[in-house]
């Protein structure tokens, strides 16, 4: 008595799907977000900074700038974008040298992931928190303060263009300003009193034309100023910007100038950034 036996079934190999260069870069940014919220001290200064100085400078001054215009109403459009400008250019600049020096970055260019995952990881990061962090800051500002929202399409795109326009100019800053630092611990000594100085010669604490003529001049050069009078066309009456230094909001040199750091930092960043330090070579 003879047995037969079916043959075997063929094996056919599979591969795992990898995923595509969209999902690299969420499953990326979703880390950077979770590092982010897990740092306490970056939220707390982060998210926190603005909403505490608005809650310090309503109480401060409660009078008004211009007919029907309060101090909270101007201040907001600058805690907006040092709101912006911390958690794109300072956090970055911060954050950047302490992954160098523990050789993280090190570590991402020894793998296959293609370099740009790990650069839409942190834009992303930024991107998320700056919305979250303008979201809380009106919430707040309107709640406690009656903050006048604006109340037209036209400036809601004026909000969303300058908001764009100055959070890519300092992220990108923030990426090529990191590579000045030696070491971790020096990556605050070399961001920090340069974003305090922006904010106090930029219209952030105080009135912009009521600081010194050569202080509007030298803040004319940074995003920072820009930023802060685009907002400034958007939550103040048209009438105010005859108070700007140029008569008006000038909307077209802020998109001009913001559009230009953008460039600039751009260049900077392919020229300037380092994956390690200089004692790994």
């Amino acid at each position: 008595m003879t047995t037969t036996t079916k043959p075997a079934a063929p094996v056919v190999a599979t591969s795992a799907r990898r995923p595509g260069a969209g999902a690299l870069a969420l499953r990326q940014g979703r880390l950077e977000i979770t590092q982010f919220l897990r740092s306490r001290e970056s939220v707390v200064f982060t998210m926190g900074f603005p909403i505490i100085m608005i809650l310090i400078f309503a109480a401060i001054f409660s009078d008004e700038i211009a007919p029907g215009v309060s101090y909270t109403q101007y201040f907001i459009t600058g805690m907006i974008a040092t709101g912006l400008m911390t958690v794109s250019f300072q956090n970055l600049g911060i954050w950047i040298p302490i992954e160098r020096d523990r050789g993280v970055l090190k570590r991402y260019r020894g793998t296959p992931m293609p370099k740009w995952v790990w650069f839409a990881g942190k834009v992303i990061m930024v991107v998320v928190i700056g919305i979250a962090e303008t979201v809380l800051l009106l919430a707040v500002s309107v709640a406690m303060f009656d903050l006048d929202l604006p109340q037209t399409t036209a400036k809601w795109l004026t909000f969303g263009w300058v908001s764009v326009l100055g959070i890519t100019a300092c992220t990108l800053c923030g990426i090529a300003i990191s590579s000045l630092a030696r070491t971790a611990r020096s990556g605050s000594a070399v961001v920090t009193p340069v974003a305090l100085v922006l904010q106090f010669i930029s219209g952030v604490f105080f009135v912009f034309t009521s600081l010194p003529t050569w202080m509007q001049q030298v803040a004319a050069i940074f995003p920072l100023k820009w930023m802060c009078q685009g907002l400034r066309s958007v939550f103040l009456p048209d009438s105010f910007g005859a108070r700007e230094p140029g008569g008006s909001f000038e909307l077209g040199t802020v998109a001009l100038v913001l559009g230009a750091w953008c460039v600039i930092g751009l260049v900077l960043c392919l020229t300037t950034f380092r994956w390690t330090t200089k004692r790994d070579g």
